[in-house]
């Protein structure tokens, strides 16, 4: 496929890296230009045995469509004749996904239905394979060395920017490691305990005094509004237990108490919920 080093570009600069570029491995249909596989619409014309007029109609009704996956670039190819000039052939530079999608807006006729299997082997072929390029030439062109010292740069600085969030991610985890250690503490200390606790003694571990945790018991349901005794919901939770007093009542004689003790689960739940409470009062003054 010849393509004349005199074409001219007429929206991006994919078409032109196509013609100009020194560094191409080619199959009979694909290019690898740049690194970047190609084909044309020429080579689509040809393949299918169809007028490229069709082809390149095709690329321009459903530009959009094919921007859609990637810079879509035009070049015109002047024919050289014998006796000297040439009619301009307009014709479109197309990478794989493009490629394939214009081929599925062709009929599809036993003829395309070859060509598209021709044309998936290439673009893997060149993209998979180990094309013969002279490195050391490369090197040696200033371009191509501003091409892979700007790319090293982008890939070091992705990774700083990868590390600092990462750097970020760990403190922000150490700090609530930190901040969690002594709700940690607290709930290794009492959770596998079977000791109980008064009422007085949950207060002094939560932070609070007796008569406002027993009226958050009451506000809570875990005790009885008048005798503050426990109830049967919190028992049954494993948050409280009942402790059963007797005593002589100088008028009713012989009397049994119910009095409310914290388990160690109770106390650990107590301790979330008043943390809370806690939260939602400082944040209604904010």
């Amino acid at each position: 496929m010849q393509i004349s080093s005199a074409s001219v570009n007429t929206q991006t600069n994919v078409a032109t890296r196509f013609v100009n570029s020194e560094n191409v491995s080619r199959t009979e249909i694909v290019s690898l230009v740049d690194g970047e596989a190609v084909t044309t619409t020429l080579a689509i014309a040809a393949g299918c045995e169809v007028d490229h007029a069709s082809v390149i109609k095709l690329a321009r009704t459903y530009q959009s469509d094919l921007q859609e996956f990637g810079p879509l670039g035009f070049e015109i190819h002047v024919a050289k004749r014998a006796q000297g000039g040439g009619s301009p052939t307009e014709y479109a530079v197309l990478n794989e996904q493009q490629s394939t999608l214009i081929l599925t807006y062709m009929r599809n006729s036993s003829i395309v239905r070859e060509f598209k299997k021709r044309l998936v082997k290439d673009f893997w072929r060149l993209v998979h394979a180990k094309p013969n390029f002279d490195y050391t030439a490369a090197l040696s062109d200033p371009r191509t060395l501003l091409a892979l010292l700007t790319d090293n740069v982008k890939k070091v600085v992705a990774l700083e920017a990868d590390n600092t969030e990462l750097s970020n991610e760990n403190l922000m985890l150490e700090q609530k490691v930190a901040a969690d250690a002594p709700k940690t503490a607290f709930f290794d200390a009492v959770t596998v305990t079977h000791e109980t606790y008064s009422v007085a003694e949950a207060a002094k571990l939560i932070g609070t005094g007796q008569n406002r945790l027993m009226a958050f018991l009451r506000q809570r349901r875990w005790v009885t509004l008048r005798k503050n005794e426990p109830m049967q919901g919190p028992i049954e939770s494993g948050y409280l237990t009942a402790k059963l007093s007797t005593f002589e009542h100088p008028e009713n004689g012989k009397t049994t108490v119910s009095t409310p003790r914290v388990t160690g689960k109770g106390l650990t739940k107590l301790q979330a919920i008043w943390a809370r409470r806690d939260a939602d009062l400082l944040g209604g003054l904010l």
